[in-house]
């Protein structure tokens, strides 16, 4: 069993390598559980809710810069 699990997670990290970017950012103590909050009103992981926020914040910086 413990054989599969380590291939399993191989696996997984095999491919998220290979399909995903990672991006770690850093914050003040608590402000992490203040995130996991508020996510959780929104029935979101904490790394939707940022992704989210993200896209929020992107689509606004476009709409303010001239044409």
């Amino acid at each position: 069993m413990e054989i599969k699990g380590k291939a399993s997670t191989r696996a997984k990290n095999k491919y998220n390598a290979a399909n995903y970017d990672q991006v770690k950012i850093w914050v003040k103590k608590g402000e992490r559980e203040k995130i996991d909050i508020e996510a959780e009103k929104f029935g979101m992981s904490r790394n939707a809710f940022i992704l989210e926020a993200i896209e929020e914040k992107i689509g606004h910086a476009k709409k303010d810069l001239p044409q």
